[in-house]
């Protein structure tokens, strides 16, 4: 039997469990190493060199509301039929006045102005006529018109409140009156002086009421 010393014994076991101790340590190291990159396995799965991603010019496109076009629309000329100038150049009437009345011949000059077919009659007494029509003596001037449709404009009537009236007539109307014969009124124009006065709406039944007031020269037009 071979014999060994004991240091050389001692020398072989401790070389032994060294290498013992090396194998069970090497999966530890490995775990340990691996434990302590984590993200390892995932970076080496990439490619060296990241692919260059080419960037587009997107363009924005900006949504608009739907813009609603306005049109002018034009009215033609023959459905304008309520408008004073059209009202009045279909009207014809008569003026009954005296012969030496200046003031009732520039009233009718200016109802022929703003389209008024004015006939001038000339009589010997007016207030006959104005009986005839209905005008209520507190309300009378110095001429009265009458159209063909039987309606009275008594004195110096602006033409705006003719077209107005006859326009949409009040159902109780006969006609408009300004009485006696206010300065500035037209027709009774002087020296750029004016009277306020109150063009008054005649009934049938007799009676009177306001139609409008007239403030300024302004209003008559």
């Amino acid at each position: 039997m071979r014999r060994y010393s004991n240091k050389f014994i001692d020398q072989r076991n401790l070389t032994s469990g060294r290498a013992l101790s090396a194998i069970l340590l090497l999966p530890l190291s490995l775990t340990i190493a691996a434990c302590s990159q984590p993200n390892a396995t995932a970076t080496d799965s990439k490619p060296a060199t990241e692919p260059t991603i080419a960037t587009q010019n997107v363009e924005t496109t900006k949504t608009e509301q739907p813009q609603t076009e306005v049109k002018a629309v034009s009215t033609p000329l023959d459905t304008q039929s309520d408008t004073q100038s059209n009202i009045l150049k279909n009207i014809s009437a008569t003026v009954y006045k005296d012969a030496n009345c200046g003031c009732c011949k520039e009233w009718v000059s200016y109802a022929e102005d703003h389209g008024v077919n004015a006939t001038a009659q000339d009589v010997a007494d007016v207030s006959l006529f104005k009986d005839r029509y209905g005008v209520p003596q507190q309300m009378r001037s110095c001429h009265t018109t009458v159209t063909t449709d039987g309606f009275v404009f008594e004195g110096h009537v602006p033409a705006k409140h003719m077209a107005q009236f006859l326009k949409n007539p009040p159902v109780q109307a006969i006609g408009l009156a300004v009485p006696s014969m206010p300065v500035g009124s037209p027709g009774m124009e002087y020296q750029d002086k004016f009277m306020p006065y109150k063009v008054m709406q005649l009934n049938k039944d007799g009676t009177t009421e306001a139609y409008a007031a007239i403030e300024s020269p302004q209003q008559q037009l």
